[in-house]
């Protein structure tokens, strides 16, 4: 036995894609379409927490598959492709907030000096209000901290393909996410008390994000 082991195997999945990146990078423009398709919700998803407007997340996820179309050649075959994927969505969205960050922050103000506090919700209702108000508490945090959350709560990234998009090691995401996590405790106790049962009280932080998914509008 030799020390091999210690070396991640590539999967069969990352093989398969990296074929499929081989045929686009040939000029077949159904393997891009592939490519395209198995990972265009996730980086929508992404691009709509970050920005929170359905008609930005949808232009900015088309532009970084441009971008990563014209740039496809300079990708590494031996890495999963979705972590470089969604830096480039990651980093483009950023741009694109900050291009707007005067409206975003009035909002931001607006929604902080009235938390609109909600009681007597419908049964029915509450896994929606649940899902809103801990996408209000999570914007809230710093950018940085918001990026962690969604990338591993919301899209459940593993932590792996998490630091491949942060371009961080594994180790510094965890430590980010025991951080933000921490602040964002602060936020939900200090101005939306009635979803700390929920989130945290029932270490439902995970299960609480990706549910969110379908909920968030």
């Amino acid at each position: 036995m030799g020390f091999t082991a210690d070396k991640p195997a590539i999967s069969s999945l990352e093989s398969a894609e990296s074929s499929i990146i081989v045929a686009a990078l040939q000029g077949k423009p159904e393997a891009w379409e592939s490519l395209v398709r198995a990972h265009q919700q996730v980086v929508f998803r992404l691009c709509y927490l970050m920005l929170g407007d359905s008609d930005e997340a949808e232009d900015i996820s088309q532009e970084a598959f441009l971008r990563a179309a014209r740039a496809l050649d300079r990708f590494d075959l031996s890495r999963p492709f979705r972590p470089w994927l969604l830096s480039i969505a990651a980093n483009l969205a950023r741009n694109r907030r900050r291009s707007i960050g005067r409206q975003l922050n009035a909002l931001k103000r607006l929604w902080q000096s009235e938390p609109h506090p909600i009681t007597n919700i419908e049964e029915s209702t509450v896994q929606r209000w649940q899902a809103q108000t801990l996408w209000q508490a999570i914007r809230r945090l710093n950018w940085a901290d918001q990026e962690v959350i969604y990338l591993r709560y919301f899209l459940e990234v593993p932590i792996e393909e998490v630091a491949e998009s942060l371009g961080v090691a594994a180790g510094t995401v965890k430590s980010r996410l025991h951080r933000a996590v921490g602040r964002l405790r602060a936020i939900v106790d200090r101005d939306f008390p009635g979803l700390r049962e929920a989130v945290f009280e029932s270490g439902n932080l995970n299960n609480k994000a990706s549910s969110a998914q379908g909920q968030i509008e």
